[in-house]
């Protein structure tokens, strides 16, 4: 942190102090500094005491507070004290106790028992009605006064109960004893209430479950629902209340008769219609999920009767409700969470398959601009639609895709391998130029191809990207593979005597079907016709994003790079077969006596024409002129280096100069068909620099390799000590020269030469 403050400091002073002109403003900018502190510590000193000021008035309100509420508690002792004085100031008191409490309790009985004598009567006028609304549950117009006289009864039930649990004796042996007019207990009178309450909560709940349809068909029934639920709300409040009063304050409950009293239970109206929410749309969860396994596609219109209710609720029962409900924030809320659930069921069944998966997701993302549309607010849609699980769930399908493409790369690198190693018969394919192709190259890009569709039906980018790039590595692990292959077999042949069993034949035309594979992934004729890779591109970019496209553009160049190469590897690797089992004696021979006698250099070419007979129709025509090449560099690598064999010594009187021009002819006779003749020849003139170094005389040679370290200067020197200790008048002074003048020279580094593959 102060390295970052010492860094900042250091630019602000750069900036100011540009010039030594500037060291003059130093007062100024100090007094500058000097004012801008101080009107900075002004405001601190005063946002400090503003703090102080909050503060203290805090403390001095908690302070006032607990005050307060010890004054409350003395003020309630004093009154319990008077209270308990009172009983002993009034003469008489407890006899005057006594009679009012008969007195009270004779009126509750008689009240009771005038209740209890009607209450029959009354239930059959609610049954009545009851079945009146039987026969027109659609719009049920005795809902109200059922309900009206319905809680009138059943505060008769609760006030019964109640005087009979304050008796002397147990409740129960009071009711059992206790016999009406009529024969029946107090118990059997009340349960045929619980009947009717039963029956009536049947025509609520019916109602409740066919609510969204009542909305537009009869919002009077709506309205006399809310009104019900909202009333038995209020009662259940008030329940609640009391029972809170009388489990927290129960020494002081019980001097409140209010309080002991009309002992209602909570009846739960408004947590029933909200569980009927629910319940409505049960049926349609079910509906949705087998329209969902058949057509996953299709979400929105699957599931449009969930935004239809909404929207019901929104436009319609929202001024049909009482406003503190907030219907449509409880509709959505409730509704929110039952797709929530739905959705995580559906997630975690291990039988989802993959495009109900990825419906899911591209759901969650459609899910929030459209009920932002209906005006739901995100606050409400808690927890998150699928628990943010959709960044998984896009993995999760995406290296299905991508495993599968893995697959069958792995599947086609084991075929490819184990027919490359065993050289199985046929196991090498032909097209419709006769050219060889090994099996698996065109089956690898139909399969990338089906892949990359299957991908693109995603309709996400991110997915066909993160696709994209796991072919992009695909494919590099197979130009690896094929690269490792071949080396490994190469090494085989050069450290065995594979001519004599003629095993290097398969190889080489392995060799040749592999080259041709990587030129056909990048050949792009001038009669239409793309290459494999040209086409995948194609078809990436239009699936991709902008900026993922020019990010991809560098992958495809190195994935055509690394076609080339493996092709020119595989065509270095043939002609280094040739050298390795067909050149290693007449190799052997450049340069010493032998040389001069037998005609080496046309014994090679004659062995290149053969072979390049032999490939020509199997080979594509793009790479003939690259075999060439590759043969005339390797052989002059080679050529350079016999200056090494056992037995060379350039004598002044022997025709070598003679001999080099002879070499450097049949070369360039053979070469000389190939459009690639050129630069075939001009690399061949290097020739010229070591026949200076072999026929210059002693005192001009450090002159004849400065001519040729400025041409080649990449010339070893290890090679240059090589050539002049070849001369038959080699002397020790002439290293030292060529060393002294190579101290001497300022080499200028370019493009590598061909010397650099000489050792």
């Amino acid at each position: 942190m102060r390295n970052g403050i010492g860094e900042t400091v250091n630019v602000k002073l750069a900036e100011l102090l540009r010039n030594p002109d500037d060291l003059d403003k130093i007062p100024t900018l100090k007094a500058e500094f000097t004012r801008k502190k101080a009107a900075v510590d002004g405001q601190l000193r005063i946002g400090l005491e503003e703090q102080l000021n909050v503060t203290q008035a805090g403390m001095t309100s908690i302070s006032d507070g607990q005050r307060t509420v010890e004054l409350i508690k003395t003020e309630l002792q004093k009154i319990d004290k008077l209270c308990a004085e009172a009983q002993t100031l009034i003469t008489d008191f407890p006899h005057i106790n006594l009679v009012s409490t008969t007195h009270r309790n004779f009126s509750l009985v008689e009240n009771m028992r005038k209740d209890v004598e009607e209450f029959d009567q009354r239930l059959d006028v609610i049954e009545r009605l009851l079945d009146e609304d039987d026969q027109d549950m659609e719009n049920q117009p005795n809902l109200l006064a059922i309900h009206h006289e319905l809680t009138k009864l059943r505060d008769v039930k609760d006030s019964a109960m109640d005087q009979v649990s304050r008796a002397g004796e147990s409740a129960e042996e009071l009711i059992n004893n206790l016999r009406l007019a009529t024969g029946a207990t107090v118990q059997e009178y009340f349960g045929r209430l619980d009947q009717t309450v039963d029956r009536f909560d049947d025509h609520i709940g019916v109602t409740c479950m066919n609510l969204i349809g009542c909305v537009e068909d009869n919002p009077g029934l709506v309205v006399r629902l809310a009104l019900i639920i909202e009333e038995e709300e209020k009662s259940d409040k008030k329940a609640r209340a009391l029972q809170d009063a009388r489990q927290e304050y129960r020494d002081l409950a019980g001097r409140f008769e209010s309080i002991t009293t009309n002992q209602k239970g909570v009846r739960g109206y408004k947590e029933k219609f909200l569980k009927c929410i629910e319940l409505h749309a049960e049926p349609y969860w079910e509906e949705t999920t087998n329209a969902f396994q058949e057509s996953p596609d299709n979400l929105f219109k699957i599931l449009r009767w969930w935004f239809n209710d909404l929207n019901t609720v929104k436009l319609g029962m929202t001024s049909l409700m009482p406003k503190k409900w907030k219907i449509f924030q409880t509709y959505a809320v409730i509704y929110h969470r039952m797709m929530h659930d739905w959705l995580i069921q559906l997630i975690d069944d291990p039988e989802l398959r993959p495009p109900q998966m990825l419906s899911i997701v591209n759901w969650s993302d459609n899910y929030y601009e459209k009920t932002k549309k209906l005006g739901l607010s995100t606050d409400w849609q808690v927890p998150h639609l699928i628990d943010d699980r959709a960044g998984e769930l896009i993995r999760e399908y995406r290296q299905l895709i991508i495993k599968a493409v893995d697959e069958w790369m792995d599947r086609m690198a084991r075929t490819d391998t184990i027919s490359f190693q065993s050289r199985e018969e046929n196991a090498l394919d032909q097209d419709e130029y006769e050219r060889f192709r090994t099996k698996t190259m065109a089956d690898m890009w139909r399969m990338l191809a089906q892949q990359l569709e299957v991908a693109r039906s995603s309709d996400r980018e991110d997915i066909v990207e993160g696709v994209v790039d796991a072919m992009f590595r695909a494919l590099q692990n197979r130009q690896r593979m094929w690269e490792k292959l071949i080396d490994q077999d190469l090494a085989n042949y050069q450290d065995a005597n594979a001519s004599q069993d003629g095993g290097y034949q398969g190889f080489q035309d392995w060799l040749i079907a592999i080259a041709n594979d990587q030129i056909a992934c990048i050949d792009d004729d001038a009669e239409g016709g793309l290459g494999y890779l040209t086409r995948f591109s194609q078809d990436v970019q239009q699936y991709v994003s902008d900026g993922y496209w020019t990010k991809s553009i560098t992958q495809l160049e190195a994935l055509k790079d690394g076609y080339v190469d493996l092709s020119t590897h595989c065509l270095g690797v043939f002609s280094q077969l040739i050298f390795a089992i067909d050149f290693k004696i007449l190799l052997a021979e450049f340069f010493t006596p032998t040389w001069y006698t037998k005609l080496g250099m046309k014994q090679a070419m004659t062995t290149f024409e053969d072979y390049l007979n032999d490939y020509r129709s199997v080979l594509h025509p793009s790479l003939h002129d690259i075999l060439a090449t590759e043969l005339s560099t390797r052989m002059l690598v080679a050529y350079l280096g016999c200056v090494r064999n056992k037995g060379v010594k350039f004598r002044r009187s022997d025709p070598f100069n003679e001999k080099f021009r002879d070499d450097i002819s049949t070369v360039f006779d053979f070469f000389s068909q190939f459009t690639t003749f050129d630069v075939i020849r001009d690399e061949w003139r290097v020739i010229e620099g070591m026949v200076d170094l072999v026929a210059e005389e002693k005192a001009n040679i450090p002159n004849a390799y400065q001519a040729f370290k400025e041409r080649y200067w990449d010339v070893g020197m290890s090679w240059v000590e090589a050539v002049l200790k070849s001369r038959d008048d080699y002397e020790r002074s002439m290293l030292n020269g060529v060393k002294a003048r190579a101290a001497e020279m300022e080499v200028v580094r370019g493009e590598e030469t061909v010397m650099s593959k000489v050792k």
